[in-house]
């Protein structure tokens, strides 16, 4: 019986531990750690899992000193947080990092206000518990208004060593996947006709590989606890309760929302946004939201924060009182990457293997009569010798799906050949308005990033000076991730930008899988119709087979910019880009 089945304790209430003051001392150090009563090895600051909550204020001075008491090299990166870059705490990039055994002092202007985080930028640590939240209260009165908060950090957790795990993805990269469709399902039709299954099989893709790591190995935690220490908030009925969540996760994309209650989204990114009132909200990697819910009754309600592969399931309680429990609804019923995700632009296949709705004669596309076989060995695939059918021949540079080639470099020209792209998208599309991959159709509101609008006008409204375009390329069957086709290794120089330059960038994701995408130092204006109140983010989910585009204004300095799925960072998804004055180097 999985963890958010069992039945629960009466519940942990107990808040998260807060350090504040202009002098703030962190020890970051190895520790045991106990989820749902097993313990395992994890790593701690100040001596829990995740770290305290650091409380500023804008306008303040932080002098944050780090004390690195284990035997490698860490880091603290403060996610979302506009500061000078060497303060900015990526090894090799901003800094050098905090060798073992050694201490480093950051120290900042604080200039915003918000929900906030800070974790490891070193190896694979944040995997282990290198993480915290970060609160920054306005300088003034607080425009959102509620009588009282919590902070709600979501994260997963696995017995697994980190690099245990990463060494399973890359020899297997469907090793975590339970939910893998079987025969009988196939054949009698569930989730996807048969002759779509064909055709995913024929490009050695899986459509329910909807998350690398699952609830297989992984429990998701509610600010380090399982669903089965069930973690308590407080509430009396009739207050406004100001819910700041964090996705501080090391892989998990969750789907959130409180059974019985409706969702006020007021803050996005810890940038204030018009309320939008909703049911539920997809929530990547390092994005974090504040919600107001106003709870009337005299009981307990469910916080989910269901996996998006819905392999298991974050839980926590609100409850007017200690010890109360409400009902654990189900996992629902997990997603199958659907033609979108593929980015065919959200065509359907029809009776004859077609596309829905295009006029392929007009695109340039010849159709045959059945589709062409993939060309593995501009893949790097290795294919058995039988005897190839006898069909028309292949489109050189890649497989032909129902016409439309899958591994088209006319669609990407600045993207490098290789293993490493498995597919390019022939017809991605704007996803913003989309609610997030499996929650299409629900039955309730879902936010979508077109959902959002900024409080006040963006500080920054002149039009773009040049536009960049950026692939997100993968070969999931080898676990081989990138940029443009080229992993961090093997990128020979940064991504230029001049400081103070306009810049528009459009995130195409040729992969089937959805990356929340970080730009360290800055906030970047979501291209979404609202003009110069368009949501201000530091991160973005880029959904499968689609593309985003955003407006930014260079910041000076080296940031790191990359995908917050870690073990994506790590296998190469990541880049860096330097800004740099007209005059030379940064100050």
């Amino acid at each position: 019986m999985p963890a958010w089945a069992k039945a629960v304790s009466s519940g942990v209430v107990r808040p998260l531990p807060t350090v504040f003051g202009d002098e703030i001392k962190l020890r970051v150090a190895h520790q045991m750690v106990t989820v749902d009563g097993r313990r395992m090895h994890g790593i701690g600051i100040n001596g829990t899992v995740p770290g305290p909550l650091i409380r500023l204020r804008e306008g303040q001075r932080a002098r944050i000193h780090v004390e690195n008491a284990l035997d490698e090299q860490t880091s603290v990166h403060w996610h979302g947080l506009l500061l000078p870059f060497q303060m900015d705490g990526v090894p090799g990039v901003s800094f050098p990092g905090i060798p073992a055994r050694s201490s480093f002092t950051y120290d900042f202007p604080v200039i915003q206000a918000g929900t906030y985080w800070y974790h490891s930028h070193s190896g694979l640590q944040e995997q282990e518990g290198h993480y915290g939240p970060i609160v920054i209260d306005p300088a003034g009165s607080d425009p959102v208004r509620s009588d009282r908060e919590h902070v709600v950090v979501l994260s997963d957790r696995s017995p697994l060593h980190p690099h245990a795990i990463f060494m399973r993805l890359k020899k297997q990269s469907g090793y975590f996947n339970r939910q893998q469709q079987t025969l009988a399902g196939l054949l009698a039709g569930e989730d996807q006709p048969l002759k779509d299954r064909l055709m995913w099989g024929g490009m050695r893709m899986d459509p329910t590989d909807v998350a690398d790591v699952t609830g297989s190995t992984y429990t998701y935690l509610v600010n380090g606890h399982g669903p089965r220490d069930n973690w308590t908030a407080l509430f009396r009925p009739g207050e406004r309760v100001r819910l700041r969540i964090v996705n501080a996760s090391a892989m998990t994309t969750f789907n959130v929302r409180v059974p019985g209650l409706r969702l006020s989204v007021v803050a996005s990114d810890g940038m204030n946004v018009r309320p939008v009132e909703v049911d539920e909200f997809q929530i990547g990697v390092a994005e974090t939201y504040d919600v107001i819910v106003t709870p009337t009754d005299e009981r307990a309600y469910t916080l989910v924060g269901e996996s998006v592969d819905r392999s298991g399931m974050a839980r926590m309680t609100l409850a007017p009182h200690e010890g109360m429990a409400a009902a654990v609804p189900p996992l629902r019923k997990r997603p199958v990457a659907s033609m979108k995700d593929m980015g065919m632009g959200g065509h359907d296949m029809g009776e004859a293997g077609t596309m829905q709705g295009m006029d392929h004669a007009a695109m340039g596309h010849a159709m045959p009569a059945t589709p062409a076989p993939m060309d593995h060995a501009s893949m790097g695939h290795t294919m058995p010798a039988s005897p190839a059918p006898s069909t028309p021949a292949p489109v050189a540079g890649g497989h032909d799906m129902a016409g439309m080639k899958m591994r088209d470099f006319g669609n990407a020209p600045g993207v490098r050949r290789g293993p490493g792209v498995q597919t390019i998208s022939p017809m991605p599309v704007d996803r913003t308005g989309d609610p997030g991959q499996g929650l299409e159709d629900v039955g309730h509101r879902v936010l979508t990033y077109r959902d959002l609008m900024a409080v006040e006008p963006n500080p920054d409204v002149r039009a773009p000076v040049r536009e960049l375009e950026i692939h997100l390329t993968g070969n999931m069957e080898r676990y081989m991730w990138s940029f443009d086709g080229e992993k961090l290794s093997e990128v020979k120089a940064p991504i230029p930008f001049l400081a103070g330059e306009r810049v528009r960038v459009t995130l195409v994701n040729d992969t089937m899988m959805g990356h929340p995408i970080h730009l360290h130092g800055h906030f970047f204006e979501l291209v979404t119709g609202h003009g110069a109140f368009s949501p201000r983010k530091h991160t973005v989910i880029v959904q499968p087979g689609g593309k985003v585009s955003w407006d930014v204004t260079a910041v000076e300095g080296d940031w790191a910019f990359h995908c917050h799925m870690l073990y994506h960072m790590h296998a190469g998804m990541m880049q860096v880009v330097q800004v740099r004055s007209p005059q030379g180097a940064p100050a």
